[in-house]
């Protein structure tokens, strides 16, 4: 097992122990034309296209913790974040609060190569193959802000 599943896992067992609080993000970044970024991952369902994001550490402000993660996942910045939706959502078999927030950038995005294997951007109307249904239904409730 590969060190990144191993620690994955972990993650997931303490979460579901309770010994860690989760507060999620995720966040719909733009480029000029519209597409929006999407990354797969090196553990978990490695073929998912789904949105960057991750966890709001405990001093940390959700829209800190979108910029740091859409920055370390892909080496992009986020210009004008918006916060657009806050949900509840399960991650490692735990309920939690979940912030969506959008974007732009004018970054090329570069997967980190440690939690990300791939990162690209996708018109809307045209996403790839594999779509996580989460990021499906976040894409369809949620539109391109206009004035982009």
């Amino acid at each position: 097992m590969r060190s990144i599943d191993l620690l994955a896992r972990l993650r997931g067992s303490v979460r579901r122990a309770g010994l860690l609080p989760v507060r999620g993000v995720k966040v719909m970044t733009f480029d000029r034309d519209g597409r929006v970024l999407l990354v797969r991952h090196r553990y978990g369902d490695r073929d998912a296209w789904m949105l960057p994001g991750g966890g709001v550490r405990p001093w940390e402000r959700p829209i800190a913790a979108a910029q740091r993660e859409l920055w370390e996942e892909t080496g992009c910045r986020l210009d004008d974040p918006r916060l657009v939706a806050r949900f509840r959502a399960v991650a490692d078999g735990v309920m939690h609060p979940l912030f969506l927030f959008a974007g732009a950038t004018g970054n090329v995005p570069v997967p980190d190569g440690v939690e990300i294997a791939e990162a690209a951007f996708f018109d809307p109307a045209v996403l790839p193959v594999g779509v996580s249904p989460a990021t499906r239904r976040r894409l369809n409730e949620h539109d391109r802000p206009r004035d982009w």
